[in-house]
């Protein structure tokens, strides 16, 4: 019985080394989620005096890309070109409900988002297509809507790639875009 048990803790020691699993590390670009309403996913739970919906409005799942130091627009992100809107996977957006973007309805459903950034004005793309690597993949013919805002300047420079929503009143919202020095906002009626 001893060999028998010797026999099989020598097999699960063999079985457990060959199997083990390298995990690759961090990623330099994390993922991550906001919601419109503002801190919804929390504060549905954890703050009930904001009397939520039963669902958020939309929301955003993209990467996070570190300035470190580098120029961003006009260098890292080229201007007049497609870009991502973040790293890695092209940003993602879930709406949960119709909504207006800048004016422009933008029916439930999911979404790719892209921008085409300039000096002066950002176009914002919702497309159909998704979970695509960066922007490499992305057909114009999805597009479902096109809307541009204009650059603002930052007071100080935003590090990690940000997407962030304010709620101003009910049912109307501004989405966020910032990175160094440059921010665009895009208001938001749902």
């Amino acid at each position: 019985m001893r060999k028998f048990i010797a026999v099989v803790a020598i097999f699960s020691l063999f079985t457990t080394l060959g199997f083990a699993q390298e995990f690759r590390g961090l990623d330099k670009s994390p993922l991550d989620r906001v919601y419109l309403p503002d801190h919804f996913a929390h504060d549905i739970k954890f703050a009930p005096e904001r009397n939520l919906p039963d669902s958020p409005a939309l929301r955003i799942d993209y990467s996070r890309p570190q300035k470190n130091g580098r120029q961003v627009f006009g260098n890292m992100v080229k201007y007049n070109e497609i870009w991502r809107l973040g790293a890695n996977e092209a940003t993602e957006i879930k709406v949960y409900k119709d909504v207006e973007i800048d004016g422009k309805l933008l029916r439930k459903g999911t979404y790719s988002m892209y921008a085409i950034p300039t000096e002066k004005e950002w176009t914002i793309i919702f497309n159909t297509a998704l979970d695509h690597w960066g922007h490499y993949s992305y057909d114009e013919n999805n597009d479902v809507l096109r809307v541009n805002a204009h650059v603002l300047h930052n007071n100080q420079s935003v590090e990690e790639f940000s997407i962030q929503f304010d709620d101003l009143e009910e049912g109307v919202g501004v989405m966020y875009i910032a990175w160094d020095m440059d921010r665009v906002e895009l208001p938001i009626s749902y």
